[in-house]
């Protein structure tokens, strides 16, 4: 029997050699209490503890976010990467060779087109790499020594040259990659009926995921041109600029060899291979200066504390003020670099030296005195007017503070600077707060659980009582008669299938009241769960003879045969007295 394209038992393995508690643990810190694992859920910004991971049962479940799942979605999650590529991930890790794909048609050839491109720009890169050795690369060779790189540096990034407009193209025919093949991988584009290598003559760097697969290239061109001096691969089925982090698998592997503490953003890939020289190896950049949300979602898998060290220059205050709210939302705690104007990382280096950087990033600043330190240099504290202005933005600055005694240190601080009585900003602060639209407070969950159809909460009780394997659950009952539309699940649930299974039956993602049914917390019921079961019980039984009773009310008052209607009579008394005496009998098991 195949699930998701698998046979049953080799997924079943797999779970079995892939301990959930220690893959998890592997990129969360888990925390044993009782029976389960705690942590701090890595799918959503929380300071307390609300995800559990439950060894006996295989799987995961957040009282916070909801999300859930075993040890395959969980890789799929974290990694954010599809079924069969945690499956691969796993397997890999079990070392267990893997069963040839039978999913579902699209599936097969989504995976077969993602491995067929993988091949093409694994050649791509090797091939550039190869290239930039010839003699023909002397441009390239040219900037490299005047860079500095090494020879380490070069293997490490895998950086390579392209020779000119044909020769990548004709290599690739020659290993039998089609056109389409390459303009789906994003290293070809055609005009007037000509192939063309879309990085020609330029120094390449290729972009890997965190996989260590080769995704796409960015490349700098080499001598003066109307062209942009940086280009980077189109979007490409394995390539989106917005979720790409350069240098995302080293630091990885760097994690995985030593640990890490933070991660460095800088804004260029050769930036990034500068602060790497210098030790920083824990550095990455995003392609081009704009952080996105699944940027800080991928280098937060690695790091929840990051330093932003962007350009010293109008573009990099720029780009550091809007990484600051995109990674404060994920939750990473975030320093700030200011360099000095009109330098980046690589011109600090030359210019000052390592230790000078080093001092730096030692003394990089909070999110809030950074942003005063910009308020600062705006105004001219000698001029009433413009004083008032920068007391204004700094108050506005320190009101997103959330605590009281963080709020009273800056002010010590805007006090010393502005020449202000400390009493008066208090004041002033307190009105600004105030003029703050209101947040409307949460509602009551239990509020809204009251309000909840009373028969979907009996009917997920239920549910959740079979796939736990309750010794409530009345075993009399024809769970299939009771709930014909469940029927996957209460078949699945009577061959006692571990719980972590029914995420390789279903896609539990996109199936919300199986999800709710997984994540069903049993201990807020304590002592009274058989006597909530028996209710639940009887609530959805009670609503399918009620339905029974009103269609043969309507059938009565249709049929013209005497003998049909005295019938009719014999089943709506049967149907009234089960209702009036709770008579469970319609929906036992008939052998």
């Amino acid at each position: 029997m195949l699930n998701k394209g698998y046979p049953s038992d080799w997924l079943s393995e797999l779970k079995q050699r892939n301990n959930i508690v220690s893959v998890i643990g592997k990129y969360i810190h888990l925390e044993k209490k009782g029976s389960k694992y705690w942590a701090c859920c890595p799918f959503h910004n929380e300071k307390t503890p609300s995800f559990t991971v439950s060894e006996d049962d295989g799987f995961f479940y957040c009282f916070g976010c909801k999300e859930s799942g075993d040890v395959i979605s969980f890789v799929q999650k974290y990694e954010s990467c599809d079924f069969t590529q945690a499956v691969e991930i796993l397997a890999k890790q079990a070392n267990m060779e893997i069963p040839e794909f039978h999913g579902e048609r699209d599936a097969v050839e989504k995976k077969q087109k993602r491995e067929r491109l993988l091949s093409l720009l694994n050649y791509t890169y090797k091939h550039y790499m190869k290239n930039l050795y010839l003699p023909q690369a002397k441009p390239a060779q040219d900037y490299v020594k005047q860079r500095g790189f090494t020879r380490h540096e070069l293997e490490d990034f895998k950086m390579g040259y392209s020779l000119n407009w044909d020769e990548l193209i004709n290599a690739l025919r020659r290993q039998g990659y089609t056109y389409s093949e390459m303009i789906d991988a994003g290293v070809a584009q055609v005009k007037n009926n000509h192939y063309y290598d879309v990085m020609a003559e330029r120094l390449v760097f290729p972009i890997f995921n965190s996989f260590g697969e080769c995704v796409g290239f960015s490349a700098r061109v080499l001598e003066k041109t109307d062209y942009a001096k940086y280009k980077n691969t189109a979007e490409t089925l394995l390539f989106q600029k917005g979720k790409v982090v350069f240098g995302i698998n080293l630091v990885k592997a760097l994690k995985q060899k030593e640990g890490l503490k933070s991660i460095i953003i800088v804004e260029g890939q050769i930036d990034v291979i500068a602060m790497h020289r210098a030790g920083f190896k824990n550095t990455v950049a995003c392609m081009g200066t704009a952080l996105t949300k699944e940027n800080a979602k991928e280098i937060k898998k690695l790091s929840s504390n990051v330093v932003l060290c962007f350009d010293g220059d109008e573009a990099g205050t720029k780009a550091t003020i809007r990484s600051i709210d995109i990674l404060k939302d994920e939750g990473v705690d975030t320093l700030i670099v200011a360099l000095p104007d009109k330098h980046d990382p690589d011109e600090i280096i030359k210019e000052k030296g390592v230790q000078y950087l080093e001092n730096l990033i030692n003394n990089a600043m909070p999110v809030i005195d950074y942003l005063l330190s910009l308020e600062l240099k705006k105004f001219d504290l000698s001029k009433p007017n413009e004083k008032g202005k920068y007391v204004k933005n700094a108050l506005s600055i320190i009101a997103k503070l959330e605590s009281n005694s963080a709020e009273e240190a800056y002010l010590e601080k805007i006090k010393d600077i502005a020449s202000i009585p400390i009493d008066i900003l208090r004041r002033d602060l307190a009105n600004l707060k105030n003029r703050k639209p209101k947040i409307v407070e949460n509602i009551d969950t239990n509020v809204l659980t009251a309000r909840e159809n009373g028969n979907i909460r009996a009917i997920r009780f239920i549910l959740s009582s079979l796939i736990f394997h309750k010794n409530f659950v009345n075993k009399f009952i024809d769970y299939t008669k009771l709930l014909p539309k469940y029927k996957n699940i209460i078949e699945l649930a009577k061959k006692d299938t571990p719980i972590s299974s029914y995420y390789d039956y279903f896609e539990v993602d996109n199936y919300p009241i199986l999800k709710e049914c997984l994540g069903m917390d049993f201990n807020q019921y304590k002592d009274n769960d058989k006597q909530y079961f028996d209710e639940c019980l009887w609530l959805v039984a009670s609503q399918e003879l009620i339905k029974k009773q009103t269609k043969l009310t309507e059938e009565f008052k249709e049929c013209q045969d005497k003998e049909e209607r005295t019938n009719i009579v014999k089943e709506l008394n049967a149907l009234n007295k089960a209702i009036r005496e709770k008579n469970l009998e319609e929906f036992y098991v008939r052998n």
